[in-house]
């Protein structure tokens, strides 16, 4: 069976975005940048919510990206080459190609996709996350932590989720940011 993956970029005291919306201190450099896209290869299918799929959306275009560092293509290549599915009840239509919009997110669907996967799915949106958190539908969550504080804004993690986590990885880069990889223990705490 696949394995359903959540991954974030986070501030140290685990945010994903500030108060004021902004993830702009999230940026990664090319080191951090390439560790995502090594994360990125084993995924054959991307469960995203409406907003963070209206900002991936970015990178459907490949004229977008021109003159890029090789980095930031190949992590294009990637995103375009996977399928994608966007849970929103307000979004009128997705603007990219391998999408479908499914409107309500049922827990079973997403349990069927993983069971008859080829590669692992990935699912983006800290909100759409924790649905799948408390659903006990993911496998591992990875944290790229950045090197600061932004003292609010929309969490990484959700809250009311009790669930023991087993580190599997972590490595630190030269920029400050640390990566850490869990995977989600069938034990309850």
């Amino acid at each position: 069976m696949a394995r359903l993956v959540y991954t974030a970029i986070c501030s140290l005291d685990g945010y994903i975005e500030d108060a004021a919306g902004s993830f702009d201190w999230a940026m990664p450099d090319e080191e951090v940048h390439r560790f995502a896209n090594d994360l990125e290869r084993s995924v054959g299918l991307c469960l995203y919510g409406r907003r963070l799929y209206e900002t991936m959306v970015f990178w459907e275009d490949p004229a977008n990206l021109a003159g890029g560092p090789d980095f930031v293509l190949e992590y294009g290549e990637l995103w375009r080459a996977n399928e994608k599915v966007v849970f929103s009840r307000s979004l009128p239509a997705v603007s990219s190609e391998r999408t479908r919009l499914v409107r309500d997110f049922d827990p079973e669907l997403v349990r069927r996709w993983k069971a008859e996967a080829d590669a692992d799915l990935s699912i983006g949106g800290a909100e759409l996350a924790g649905l799948a958190l408390r659903a006990g539908l993911v496998d591992d969550v990875h944290l790229l932590i950045a090197p600061i504080l932004v003292g609010g804004g929309k969490r990484a993690l959700p809250e009311g989720v009790t669930q023991k986590l087993e580190l599997a990885e972590e490595r630190r880069f030269a920029s400050g940011f640390v990566h850490l990889g869990y995977r989600v223990s069938a034990d309850l705490v």
